[in-house]
């Protein structure tokens, strides 16, 4: 099978992906040519497709996306290696997080903010940070860049399904879900609901939280509400594609 043809493999995940890289540096969510998105194409999560080594979001096209295997010790000296701290952490997720299948890493400046304070809690002050209620977990341990060790390190605080975004103590944010749509709709939801946390911070006044109760109900409301990821994620696509974008190329 020769390169053009193993890219034209996975297609619609692929296409997923571009959109998703797309409208993520429209929204001024990436940093530079750092960041990393996955989704695994395998049974077991450990092969998967991830962006090439520091290439812009804003024109990543499906076609662009290389294959990498958890378990390959060879992965990092081919030609289209990934970039080794996006095989460190991607690649640890993948491996040992089996309901992990795709996985976004930013610096998103809301979230990174949110995990630059000694308290990295999100309050469920709105419906967005309700829908994040007890379904994060917080790193703080943070040990430099994300290289192989920090990569498996990160993977064990991932250990109750139900917490599928990672504060990233003085780093950033880490999303997981089962799908691009998924995974790329709790990202953006998680930034909004920080944004609006640290604007309420700003100023000075006392928060408004809700109840514990109350949170956990909206939580498992939004949870369960048909389709939005598929539809947000959809109706992205329709817009790039009205504007003649290349993404799905």
């Amino acid at each position: 099978m020769n390169s053009h043809t193993q890219n034209m493999t996975h297609w619609t995940e692929r296409v997923d992906l571009a959109a998703a890289f797309r409208w993520t540096a429209r929204l001024n969510l990436h940093e530079a040519v750092a960041n990393h998105f996955s989704v695994a194409i395998n049974d077991d999560g450990t092969k998967f497709l991830m962006n090439p080594n520091q290439m812009h979001f804003a024109r990543i096209k499906a076609s662009d996306m290389i294959t990498v295997d958890a378990n390959d010790p060879d992965t990092l000296s081919g030609p289209n290696a990934p970039d080794p701290t996006a095989w460190g952490l991607h690649g640890g997720i993948h491996r040992l997080v089996p309901h992990a299948r795709c996985a976004m890493h930013v610096h998103s400046i809301h979230a990174t903010v949110l995990a630059s304070l000694k308290d990295s809690r999100l309050p469920p002050i709105d419906q967005n940070c309700a829908t994040f209620f007890n379904r994060y977990v917080i790193d703080n341990s943070y040990g430099g860049l994300a290289f192989e060790e920090e990569g498996v390190r990160c993977a064990a605080l991932f250990n109750d399904p139900k917490k599928r975004v990672m504060i990233m103590g003085n780093h950033g944010v880490l999303v997981i879900g089962a799908t691009v749509a998924e995974t790329f709709n709790r990202m953006y939801y998680f930034e909004r609901a920080c944004e609006t946390y640290i604007r309420a911070l700003q100023t000075g006044m006392e928060l408004r939280v809700l109840s514990d109760e109350v949170a956990e109900k909206t939580a498992l409301e939004l949870e369960e509400y048909p389709d939005q990821d598929i539809r947000h994620l959809a109706e992205l696509k329709t817009l790039l594609d009205a504007e003649g974008s290349d993404y799905a190329s």
